[in-house]
C-alpha cells in the first residue's frame, strides 16, 4: 500500500495454534462462521502432503479464503517466477529485499510472499528500470535461482478479519480491546500519551517514533491504522471516530500531521504517533507464515523480517 527491534531482530514466533485461537476469542465465532472454511483451518489439505505444491496452487488456496474471492484490480501479482514452479520452501516478509532473497536461497526456499513492492514502486513497473544496475542485479538473482515472488497485499487485507490489523493488535497486546469490524478502534485502559508511546515502542520493537501531542494527555480511545492508507483516510477517520490518539504507519507530512496540529490548536484532544510503515505492518508477515503452516502440508514456511530500511541517529 502506497499505502523492526527497526525493526532490528523481529521475532516471528507467534505460535500459530495459540495465535489463531486468540483471534477466534477476539473476534467471536460468528465472523468465522461466515468466512470461507479454508481461512484458518488446520491440515485441511493433508492430501497434498506427498505431492509437490506449485506457486499457483498456494496462491489460489489463499485467495479462496478471501470473502470477495479473486480481485480484478490488484497489485497482488507475481513479480518474479511463474505459477508452475514447484515450491521447495516459502519465505514471508514485508519486502523481498536482496538480504531476504539471499536468506531464502540459504534456506532452499524458492517462493517469497511479500506484502509490499519488490521493484520500488506500487505497481512494480520495471520499464523505467531496464538499464538500472540495482534492478538488474536483483532480477537476475531471482531468475538464477528460479525464485517466485508474489505480492500479497490486497488479499491479506481483505481477509475477515484483516490479517495484518488483527496481527498488529495482538502484537500490541490489545486483542480484547480491538474491534476488527473495520473501525480500527481499540478502547484500552487509561494511559498517558508518554506511556502509550513507550508501550508501542516496546511491543513493535522500534527505537524511536515521531509524535504530536501533550505527553501528559490521557489516552483511552485509540485509532490504529497500520501502513499508509493516506491523509484523507486518516483525517476522515479522526473526524468520524474522535479518537484520543491516531497510531499509524507513515504519513505525508503536509496532510495528517498538519490536520492534527490544527485540531490541537482548535482545542481538540487528539495526538498522533507515527511508528513507520514497516514497523506498523511487519506482524502481517508472521500471520502469513502461520496461515501457511496450518494450510500447506509438507512445505516449510519461514517468516524473515525485512527490517527497516532507515536508521535513527
Amino acid at each position: 500500500m502506497p499505502s523492526n527491534k527497526p525493526f532490528g531482530p523481529f521475532t516471528c514466533d507467534f505460535g500459530r495454534r495459540k495465535f489463531i485461537s486468540s483471534i477466534t476469542k477476539t473476534v467471536g465465532s460468528t465472523i468465522f462462521l461466515t468466512a470461507p472454511i479454508l481461512s484458518f483451518s488446520g491440515n485441511l489439505n493433508s492430501s497434498k502432503a506427498n505431492d509437490a505444491w506449485t506457486v499457483g496452487q498456494i496462491m489460489d488456496l489463499f485467495i479462496k479464503a478471501i470473502p470477495e474471492g479473486s480481485l480484478q484490480n490488484t497489485v497482488d501479482t507475481l513479480k518474479a517466477g511463474n505459477r508452475d514452479i514447484k515450491v521447495t520452501g516459502i519465505v514471508t516478509t514485508m519486502f523481498a529485499t536482496l538480504k531476504v532473497i539471499k536468506k531464502a536461497i540459504d534456506l532452499g526456499a524458492n517462493f517469497i510472499i511479500a506484502h509490499e513492492p519488490t521493484f520500488y514502486n506500487h505497481q512494480d513497473e520495471t520499464d523505467w528500470l531496464e538499464n538500472d544496475e540495482v534492478y538488474l542485479y536483483k532480477s537476475d538473482l531471482l531468475k538464477k535461482h528460479n525464485i517466485a515472488v508474489w505480492r500479497n497485499h490486497d488479499y491479506i487485507h481483505n481477509l475477515n478479519p484483516d490479517g495484518v490489523k488483527i496481527s498488529v493488535a495482538k502484537k500490541l497486546g490489545w486483542e480484547k480491546y480491538y474491534n476488527p469490524d473495520g473501525s480500527n478502534i481499540a478502547k484500552i485502559p487509561s494511559i498517558s500519551l508518554k506511556n502509550l508511546i513507550r508501550h508501542v515502542k516496546e511491543k513493535l520493537n522500534v527505537s524511536m517514533v515521531r509524535y504530536s501531542g501533550d505527553l501528559s494527555q490521557t489516552c483511552e480511545k485509540i485509532l490504529v491504522m497500520p501502513g499508509a492508507p493516506g491523509g484523507r483516510n486518516h483525517i476522515n477517520a479522526i473526524a468520524r471516530h474522535k479518537p484520543d490518539v491516531l497510531i499509524c504507519g507513515e504519513i505525508q507530512e503536509w496532510e495528517t500531521a498538519e490536520y492534527v496540529r490544527d485540531a490541537q490548536a482548535k482545542g481538540q484532544k487528539i495526538s498522533l504517533i507515527v511508528v513507520g510503515h514497516i514497523a506498523s505492518e511487519e506482524a502481517g508477515s508472521e500471520f502469513m507464515a502461520d496461515w501457511l503452516k496450518d494450510n500447506i502440508s509438507g512445505v516449510k514456511s519461514t517468516c524473515i523480517p525485512s527490517g527497516n530500511s532507515l536508521s535513527f541517529l
